[in-house]
């Protein structure tokens, strides 16, 4: 028993401190673990990997060894993101298939499909949603609900799909990508965008929650990402605290890669900014949005 206890005690202080390294130098941390090629031998489905911070994603894990499951809607930006890769990192293998995630019952095909292909899914993260809500009142509820649907009830069918596959295989990370909008409810266009991904972090807690309660060893994590400069939002004002998608999304993968159970990303500042939210008052939270 006291050897069990200590054990216990020595792999999370080794957490712990890969949790700190990874949050403080993503950059460096994953070049550790790129020297290591930490995902060699193992298979990541990432949703929503033709562009934006799922096609980021790709590229860094990748990187480090990992086989790639890779879907979105775009066959082309797929095709050429696969050859590309492939050229670069020739021991890897990856695979694509074409996926719009307001089609529920295509998330379970293809996840399945994948597991067809690798024989073994190591992580899924669930990455595609978007990000087009309105005012609230203002005659756009057919965007706002869209807005709901792709970013909750989409989220909810891949968690679903990889459940299913992470219970059959009695492992698996689950990964879901949330965001700072997330931690209050915010005004403008981000009331909607904010409730489903507030949503979606309280749906992989519950299922953090059942794995704990079921004692299965399956992971959970919930990032939640600031301000990240993609392609999506080129022409967009300036935000607070906004970093380019190189940065953001190594301080994605360095918090996956260190097993977090949540994580706001980049750490700093956004670490700061989450609790603050939380119990500042609206007034205040609002200039933040």
């Amino acid at each position: 028993m006291q050897h069990k206890l200590m054990s216990l005690v020595a792999k999370t202080a080794i957490k712990s401190k890969d949790q700190l390294f990874g949050a403080i130098q993503p950059a460096r941390y994953l070049k550790g673990l790129n020297k290591q090629q930490i995902g060699h031998g193992k298979t990541i489905l990432i949703t929503g990997a033709s562009s934006g911070l799922g096609e980021g994603m790709a590229r860094l894990f990748a990187k480090l060894g990992y086989n790639l499951a890779i879907c979105a809607r775009r066959t082309e930006r797929l095709e050429g993101l696969k050859t590309e890769l492939s050229a670069q990192y020739p021991d890897i293998r990856i695979e694509y298939r074409v996926l719009d995630v307001s089609d529920y019952e295509a998330i379970f095909e293809v996840f399945d499909a994948f597991v067809g292909d690798f024989g073994h899914i190591d992580r899924v993260v669930v990455n595609a949603g978007i990000g087009d809500s309105r005012r609230i009142g203002k005659g756009r509820f057919d965007t706002n609900r869209r807005t709901v649907e792709i970013n909750f009830v989409s989220a909810l069918a891949q968690c679903e799909a990889a459940m299913n596959i992470f219970r059959a295989q009695n492992s698996g990370h689950l990964v879901v990508i949330s965001s700072m909008s997330a931690m209050r409810g915010l005004p403008k266009h981000l009331t909607a965008y904010g409730a489903s991904k507030a949503g979606l972090a309280h749906l992989a807690e519950g299922i953090r929650a059942d794995m704990l309660l079921t004692k299965l060893p399956i992971q959970i994590s919930t990032i939640y990402p600031g301000y990240i400069r993609t392609e999506i939002n080129t022409n967009a004002k300036p935000l607070p605290f906004e970093v380019d998608a190189d940065t953001g999304t190594k301080a994605i993968v360095a918090a996956i890669e260190a097993g977090v159970e949540e994580a706001c990303v980049p750490s700093l500042p956004w670490s700061i900014v989450g609790q603050a939210m939380k119990h500042l008052p609206l007034q205040i939270v609002n200039k933040v949005s």
